[in-house]
């Protein structure tokens, strides 16, 4: 049996997925990195806004409120950025081959899921 995090992942899959736990240890580096960059951001912004105080004088609870809402995308846009790469790491592992990132590529990408499939297929049929 071969440990992956908290679970037992069976030799056969383990033997089968050879990349599995480089997999594993990308991704729990990712969520570690967004866990840090959550707390730095907080810390970070709060101080910032206490020393901006005397010329925006507002609450505290609006100062942790910003330093929060701020740090959570912060850290969301991390994650998912490591995320994308740990992902690129075990197609890598699996095909051999190295996924197509390139900027055009990401752009379909995020169209496609932000209008929907049936709308992304009318448009390239429309314009292409």
């Amino acid at each position: 049996m071969v440990n992956l995090g908290l679970t037992k992942v069976d030799d056969a899959i383990a033997a089968k997925h050879p990349g599995l736990q480089s997999y594993a240890a990308c991704q729990s580096h990712a969520f570690m990195k967004g866990t840090g960059t959550f707390a730095l951001g907080v810390a970070g912004f709060f101080a910032i806004q206490k020393a901006l105080q005397m010329r925006l004088p507002y609450p505290l609870q609006w100062n942790l409120l910003i330093s929060i809402m701020a740090s959570s995308f912060c850290s969301y846009a991390v994650t998912r950025w490591e995320t994308q790469k740990c992902s690129d790491l075990w197609l890598l592992l699996e095909t051999g081959k190295v996924p197509d990132r390139s900027p055009c590529e990401l752009y379909l990408t995020w169209l496609k899921s932000f209008i929907g499939p049936q709308m992304y297929g009318f448009l390239c049929r429309f314009f292409y």
